[in-house]
């Protein structure tokens, strides 16, 4: 059985672990701000998220297509936050969480 861990995250929080990640995909790249994933899924994170930004311009869209992705490929229940002003405090199994963002759009994506 998962352990479940608290995690938080602020879409304006600067953060001092703050790593790039590059995208297969072209655009900016990301910056992840906190993180408790594989560096594969890490990587797939970002990749599905860019995918997504190339396809919708809606942020609800966005996170419909990223979740959407990840229910199928690691099974459900993912959540999925998008946006540029919102605060978090979630629940999530270990290693299946990230806080990054992709230009000025934050993205949140969990298992609980």
């Amino acid at each position: 059985m998962d352990t479940k861990l608290d995690s938080t995250s602020s879409s304006t929080d600067a953060g001092s672990h703050a790593k790039d990640a590059g995208s297969s995909v072209g655009g900016p790249k990301a910056i992840i701000k906190n993180v408790d994933m594989s560096e594969e899924m890490q990587q797939e994170s970002v990749d599905i998220a860019s995918a997504a930004l190339e396809k919708y311009n809606i942020e609800k869209d966005i996170a419909a297509y990223i979740k959407k992705e990840f229910d199928r490929k690691h099974t459900p229940t993912w959540h999925v936050v998008v946006g540029k002003n919102f605060g978090s405090y979630v629940t999530h199994e270990t290693k299946h969480f990230i806080y990054f963002y992709v230009g000025s759009l934050a993205i949140l994506i969990w298992k609980s």
